[in-house]
């Protein structure tokens, strides 16, 4: 079984501000935040995951990440040169 932040990190003030940023590069043009497919028809009936959810689910399934350094990572792959 593979260790997890939980709802904790997720509901803490980094968590919020981490999904803070990804929520404002969805919301900029000069990043590429396009929902990606998802086999959860349950909880995505229309098969998209939001980038946010994506890279919050992401940071979720490994605790041990840096969120801040994951973040800034992501926003220099996303960025539309």
């Amino acid at each position: 079984m593979a260790l997890t932040r939980g709802k904790t990190f997720l509901d803490s003030e980094e968590g919020k501000d981490v999904r803070r940023n990804f929520e404002q590069m969805t919301e900029d043009g000069a990043y590429n935040t396009s929902s990606s497919y998802s086999p959860d028809k349950l909880k995505y009936p229309d098969n998209l995951i939001p980038f946010a959810d994506k890279h919050m689910n992401y940071l979720n399934m490994y605790p041990k990440m840096d969120a801040q350094l994951y973040l800034a990572n992501v926003k220099l792959g996303c960025r539309i040169k």
